[in-house]
């Protein structure tokens, strides 16, 4: 099991992953130092954006933490990391306009995003639990045939939670996009462009991250053919 030929499954993915989080990195910090001719915050910038989509009772609130944005649908708030928040860039301003974009998907019901948040209490039980189950049936179970398959059902309910995020996450970033085009916030070009390439990089990671879950599972069905034959 630890040195089984079936990680080759997993190289590719890892290479990606190492890849996209590089990429991120280094594109928010190149544009991080590029100042947007609005002058607003990214604070302000989201709040202006949810006040525009009647959402005047979501808050936007400074969190702790590097490319820690999010908006959490459940408290229904907006939190930004310092560098957003009080950040006057074009990077600031893609990160900002991308999360209330997903404060306008809640508030719209937007399917992918509500079946996602439906699947994530299983998607998070699967993720931790479901490959401890198949490793425990695979070693110390002499091959049990439920333990494995309860492990890889509970995997794929993760599997299918990261390829549900790709929806969400770009329809976000053209949601962004358009805002910060339309709404007269980044100048067409240089500046629109900038905002692209952080939020393009910043979905490579999504990418990758179902990459690998899947072929993490793919992994697991291939060891798990093998026991039968």
């Amino acid at each position: 099991m630890f040195y089984d030929p079936t990680y080759v499954f997993l190289i590719p993915a890892i290479i990606f992953t190492l890849y996209a989080q590089f990429k991120v990195k280094s594109t928010f910090r190149k544009y991080q130092e590029v100042k947007a001719a609005s002058g607003r915050t990214g604070a302000q910038v989201a709040r202006e954006v949810l006040d525009r989509g009647n959402l005047y009772d979501v808050p936007v609130e400074l969190t702790p933490g590097t490319l820690s944005d999010h908006y959490d649908p459940r408290s229904r708030v907006l939190r930004l990391s310092p560098e957003v928040y009080h950040g006057r860039s074009l990077a600031a301003y893609g990160v900002a306009a991308h999360e209330t974009g997903h404060a306008l998907q809640h508030a719209e019901s937007y399917l992918p995003l509500t079946i996602r948040n439906g699947v994530f209490p299983v998607a998070n039980i699967g993720s931790n639990l479901g490959f401890f189950l198949f490793f425990i049936g695979l070693i110390f179970g002499g091959g049990n045939s439920f333990l494995i398959d309860l492990g890889i059902i509970l995997f794929t309910f993760f599997v299918f939670f990261t390829i549900l995020t790709l929806p969400v996450e770009f329809n976000a970033s053209n949601r962004a996009l358009a805002i910060l085009g339309n709404s007269g916030y980044l100048a067409p070009g240089e500046e629109l462009g900038g905002a692209k390439k952080v939020l393009n990089a910043a979905a490579m990671t999504y990418v990758a991250a179902a990459a690998t879950a899947i072929m993490q599972l793919l992994r697991m069905l291939f060891i798990r053919g093998g026991r039968d034959d």
